[in-house]
């Protein structure tokens, strides 16, 4: 049961998400247009630190709370909802990982709203294999020069700061430290944005270091933790990517069954055919299904207790069942449904890729095989 101010938070979500996102979506995704005024208005809004404390400038809400804010943006314009799961991730290393002094000098400045954030972890050549990337750190007298190419980086280029993972030592995960850079440091590149099958108003980008110069103070951590703070973020943000999956299949979903309440064949509304009946009640099952798995990893997650499997299990189980709601709503509407008139087949070529980022759906696989067997 939520309390009064998370019910509170979730209907301002609602009157929001209906009154100023829903509009929108169908429009910048036609541009291919990044909305960084939407993201403004949203931190405005507090928004974009929900989960982090007041004292750094959050709303000090559960996890479970802010998930379901997810749900309801990703509802109306996903890309705004994966925007949102992406920064909240890129403020992780500082809060978890940072110095009292980096929490107080930075932390306000990264959840306070006006800023946007992002994650540098994968590269062309290291996707799920993120403990061989090469990019690179090198330490002088005056902090670190960072060396290399990331890739599939959400806001590249419209980002304010990067957090950015790179060898500083030796070969494999425990050579590898995480710097916080801003998105004015000489030497940051950001290269033309990706041509992707979905998000259209979602900017990913590479990022070229041509020896970006980085003071000592921004390094997060000690070196060699890199690759902890990278894993144990991506925990959090899986159950995110859930939480996105589970409202783009609800939205799918609701729009099949409006549609087939609607239409008619044989002098009959085709909600009324079994074959169609039965298809929508699978998918409403698989919908609330998932949305349990997300919600149990967030109430682990908020106890303290080990969440890293049941995240897994939440970000593979909801982003399959995206992928399976949003093909059947296509299949409900029958020919209506591969046109952009209606919006079930943005909603199928969105889903796509929530089973490919924050790891691949059988990396996740991999993490639960391993926390069953070890």
């Amino acid at each position: 049961m939520l309390s009064p101010d998370a019910t509170a938070l979730l209907e301002l979500v609602r009157d929001i998400a209906d009154g100023e996102l829903a509009p929108r979506v169908a429009g910048f995704e036609a541009r291919k247009e990044f909305p960084r005024e939407v993201f403004r208005l949203l931190g405005r809004s507090g928004l974009l630190g929900l989960p982090y404390p007041e004292e750094f400038g959050g709303a000090g809400q559960p996890y479970e709370v802010y998930l379901q804010v997810l749900e309801e943006i990703a509802a109306r314009w996903l890309a705004i909802a994966e925007g949102i799961s992406v920064h909240t991730l890129a403020c992780y290393p500082v809060f978890a990982f940072g110095s009292d002094e980096q929490r107080k000098r930075h932390l306000a400045d990264l959840v306070g709203g006006e800023l946007l954030g992002a994650y540098c972890l994968s590269e062309p050549q290291s996707g799920s294999d993120a403990g061989s990337l090469v990019t690179r750190a090198i330490q002088d007298d005056e902090g670190y020069l960072i060396r290399g190419t990331k890739a599939w980086v959400t806001h590249g280029g419209k980002a304010d700061f990067y957090n950015v993972f790179a060898r500083t030592g030796r070969p494999g995960p425990a050579g590898i430290s995480c710097l916080l850079v801003d998105a004015g440091t000489p030497g940051l590149q950001p290269q033309p944005p990706e041509r992707t099958m979905g998000l259209h108003s979602s900017t990913v980008a590479q990022i070229v270091f041509d020896d970006a110069r980085v003071p000592s103070d921004r390094l997060i951590g000690p070196e060699g933790v890199g690759f902890r703070i990278a894993m144990s973020a991506l925990d959090s943000g899986r159950l995110g990517i859930a939480a996105c999956a589970v409202g783009l299949a609800q939205a799918a979903l609701d729009y099949a069954v409006d549609y087939a309440k609607q239409r008619e064949q044989f002098g009959t509304r085709i909600a009324e055919f079994q074959g169609i009946g039965f298809m929508l009640a699978d998918m409403a099952t698989q919908v609330a299904a998932a949305r349990a798995l997300y919600l149990e990893g967030a109430r682990l997650r908020d106890a303290g207790r080990p969440y890293s499997a049941e995240a897994a299990k939440a970000k593979l189980f909801a982003t399959d069942t995206a992928m399976r709601v949003t093909i059947d709503a296509v299949q409900v509407l029958g020919g209506a449904g591969y046109v952009s008139d209606h919006p079930v087949e943005r909603y199928m070529r969105e889903a796509k890729v929530l089973q490919i980022f924050e790891g691949t759906n059988q990396i996740q696989r991999l993490v639960i095989a391993r926390s069953l067997t070890r």
